[in-house]
């Protein structure tokens, strides 16, 4: 019989493998000092690329007011109990009118945290007879809520609606068999790659098939769209969007989430969703904080107008040097280029240490072996001095790339230390 624990010990996962050589600097960095275009990495002034703080919300002056007023009156524990049993009051009430208002729809929903609210409104929307599409590049919170499902589940290609619609033939004819029905699950805006969510094409396809519709719009909602209501929005399609997701740790800034749709629906989710029946309320100082966060994206446009100016000024500048931005059409600024994952992590060294740029790095398995992808995050609060400081740094770690110079790093490493490529 296993030891559950020897198990462990000997395969701590696909990250835990790295704990020895990358912890406190490539997973789980430590940042220090106020959230903005420059923090402090380990003694060193760095420009920061990796926080989602689109708007710039985190330090707002009216946003600091709020969040301290809401505090000092309320305490950070305010309303104690679950929505259920003692948690409701006027404000939380009130920031979901606004909220469904924003984004077009009839009604909405406060969710204490987002990642464990996307895995429970999955779980409460199907039945062991229903059928879930979803797209295979979907976020490990959808993967994870789709886990739970006890029925059928089809994955389709990303972005593909030729693929979607050959499951969506797949899952009818289950669906036939059970008597259930089938949900699509897809994200407004793809966090790693930047691409949006094809969701015009797939609410295109409800005249064929009959099914709902699920977007998760963590990084569409206040980015995207006239008014900033998020990909659905954007793409003219927000009315057709059954259940709409997004949570507030974005450009909204702080913790939390949303879900919006049918009056109907969402007070069936209210009374369904577990993990809000059977948690804490989410608190008044986000919540109040949630109001002005919201006020300021319906009454300040010119933020919106800014993160988008500093994006247009970062991509454009990324691409005109040769570098592969993907197909982006959002925010999200992928930088992908060859080369093995110590490569990158050295890549990624050189850039904080020598360059004072901070970005994340993915590298295999999340995205395909010999490729190292770089994501940047611009928001409303970067300058043009560094935007252009980031290009010039770009610039000169992509000639080392090229010229062998982080390869010949690397062979020097492993010999040094007597490692193996699998073992790094």
């Amino acid at each position: 019989m296993l030891d559950i624990f020897e198990r462990i010990k000997e395969n701590p996962g696909p990250l835990g493998q790295f704990a020895d050589y990358g912890e406190g600097y490539f997973i789980f960095p430590k940042l220090e000092g106020p959230i903005g275009p420059r923090m402090q990495f380990q003694g060193r002034e760095v420009i920061f690329w990796s926080a989602n703080d689109y708007l710039g919300m985190c330090n707002h002056p009216e946003v600091l007011e709020a969040d301290a007023k809401a505090a000092a009156e309320y305490g950070m524990f305010y309303p104690m109990g679950a929505r259920a049993m003692s948690g409701e009051t006027h404000q939380h009430l009130q920031l979901e009118k606004e909220l469904a208002e924003f984004v077009q729809k009839d009604s909405a929903y406060l969710l204490n945290f987002g990642y464990q609210g996307m895995v429970s409104t999955i779980d409460a929307l199907v039945s062991r007879n229903d059928v879930i599409v979803y797209d295979v590049d979907s976020h490990a919170c959808i993967v994870d809520g789709v886990r739970l499902h006890a029925g059928k589940r089809f994955t389709y290609r990303h972005n593909d609606i030729e693929s979607l619609e050959k499951n969506l033939k797949r899952a009818t004819k289950v669906a036939e068999e059970t008597g259930g029905g089938i949900l699509v699950i897809t994200e407004g805006v793809f966090g790693m790659r930047g691409q949006q969510g094809k969701l015009k094409e797939i609410c295109e396809l409800k005249s064929k098939y009959n099914f709902r519709l699920l977007v998760d719009d963590a990084h569409g909602f206040g980015t995207l769209g006239e008014t900033g209501a998020g990909a659905g929005e954007e793409q003219g399609c927000q009315d057709q969007i059954d259940v709409y997701f997004s949570t507030f740790a974005k450009s909204m800034a702080g913790f939390g989430a949303f879900i919006a749709g049918d009056k109907e629906i969402i007070r069936y989710l209210k009374f369904n969703l577990r993990s809000q029946i059977f948690a804490k309320s989410l608190t008044m100082p986000m919540v109040i904080g949630g109001l002005k966060r919201l006020e300021l994206l319906r009454t300040r446009p010119e933020i919106k107008a800014k993160l988008w100016e500093n994006t247009l000024k970062l991509q454009n500048g990324l691409s005109e040097r040769g570098f592969n931005i993907g197909d982006t059409n959002t925010c999200v600024t992928p930088v992908m280029m060859q080369g093995s994952p110590v490569e990158a992590t050295l890549l990624v060294k050189d850039l904080r240490e020598n360059y004072g740029i901070f970005t994340s790095v993915v590298v295999y398995p999340v995205i395909p072996k010999g490729m190292i992808l770089l994501r940047l995050i611009p928001t409303a609060s970067h300058t043009d001095a560094e935007i252009n400081e980031t290009l010039a740094a770009f610039d000169a770690i992509h000639d080392k790339l090229k010229s062998g110079h982080y390869k010949e790093q690397e062979q020097k490493l492993l010999s040094e230390q007597g490692l193996s490529f699998k073992e790094i």
